[in-house]
């Protein structure tokens, strides 16, 4: 009786294989969908980037056209403070009398007009 309970049951088991399954790893594939999109974006990158490079250089010429009329003015307005200080060294008192006698001309005190200056 005792070698009943002595007894050990084995079952019979196969050793488990693992299956090997074969893992598909699949590549996401991109939609006409996407790549349109993507077309797209990059369409409108590079127009506005086309865009952006026109302005840069349009922007440029008109800077430089801005400088050389900066440049024309200054040399303007050094033209006119020469003249000017011409005039006012031709227009001295003192110059205009002596060309006066130089021609020939004599001061009559009894004819000069007073002009004021407006």
């Amino acid at each position: 009786m005792m070698s009943n309970l002595a007894r050990k049951y084995q079952y019979h088991q196969e050793p488990r294989q693992e299956e090997l399954k074969d893992i598909l790893i699949k590549s996401r594939k991109i939609t006409k969908g996407e790549k349109l999109l993507f077309a797209l974006f990059l369409s409108v990158l590079f127009v506005l980037s086309v865009k952006l490079v026109a302005n840069q250089a349009a922007i440029y010429e008109v800077n430089r056209d801005i400088q050389r009329v900066e440049a024309k003015i200054e040399e303007q307005a050094k033209i006119n403070e020469d003249l000017q200080a011409r005039v006012n060294e031709l227009s001295e008192y003192s110059r205009l009398l002596k060309e006066a006698e130089k021609l020939g001309l004599k001061m009559n005190g009894d004819r000069v007009k007073v002009v004021q200056n407006r």
